[in-house]
């Protein structure tokens, strides 16, 4: 990997968490529900003094330590700009966007959710073409999956389902945001990363004159485990 790819791949991770923190803004104005982590994070915020910022941060520092004896080598450094500075992000996005539309009325709520979908399926695509470690989320299904022998899409849908429970549990809006996220993502995922996220990063990709090879994206990682 040559120095500007690792620069490319920096710059990626970088962008693609903290456009991801400023969709998930847009999904909570919109209060028709969002992704199945932010669900259980937003539950238990509602029941504790913190900011969401703080609690998300904190949720995160406890599955890294899980990660951490169970999963180093998903950690990268996209896993830290996630862990310390994603609800931070959250927390300014939403409030950037309620100071521009106010109180929003359906129409505009509809809006932001159509915008959140968007870039976070952007951001995601982004994020894992980086190719720089993953989210404390995103290593629990991948270590599960690991060690289980369970399909990863299994143990997927089981930490979904369990963080909705919670999350629903303890209050959180559950809606028309959570199912799009869990049904849609992925195959828009699929579209960046396929004409936006990959061509960008493939122009500073050079051949590898010492094993005769390309280095691609494809080559080695661990984000090319999640099926996203």
């Amino acid at each position: 990997m040559n120095k500007q790819e690792k620069l490319a791949r920096l710059c990626m991770a970088i962008l693609g968490v903290l456009v991801g923190g400023i969709s998930v803004g847009f999904f909570r104005v919109a209060m028709f529900g969002s992704d199945p982590f932010q669900c259980f994070v937003a539950g238990v915020d509602s029941a504790v003094w913190l900011s969401f910022g703080t609690v998300y941060m904190l949720m995160n520092m406890v599955l890294f330590g899980v990660m951490f004896f169970f999963g180093k080598r998903y950690i990268g450094i996209a896993t830290f700009i996630n862990l310390f500075l994603l609800g931070y992000v959250v927390e300014w996005s939403e409030a950037a966007i309620l100071s521009v539309v106010g109180d929003p009325t359906v129409v505009i709520r509809s809006g932001c959710l159509l915008i959140g979908v968007v870039v976070l399926c952007f951001a995601s695509a982004v994020y894992f073409t980086a190719d720089l470690g993953v989210s404390t989320y995103d290593a629990v299904a991948l270590m599960l999956a690991e060690r289980s022998k369970i399909p990863f899409q299994v143990c997927r849908v089981g930490t979904d389902l369990i963080c909705v429970a919670i999350g629903l549990g303890m209050g959180t809006v559950i809606g028309v945001g959570t199912l799009v996220t869990a049904f849609f993502m992925g195959p828009l995922i699929g579209v960046f990363r396929k004409q936006v996220t990959e061509p960008f990063l493939a122009q500073y990709q050079k051949e590898d004159n010492t094993h005769g090879r390309t280095n691609t994206p494809q080559a080695s990682g661990t984000l090319q485990r999640n099926p996203s």
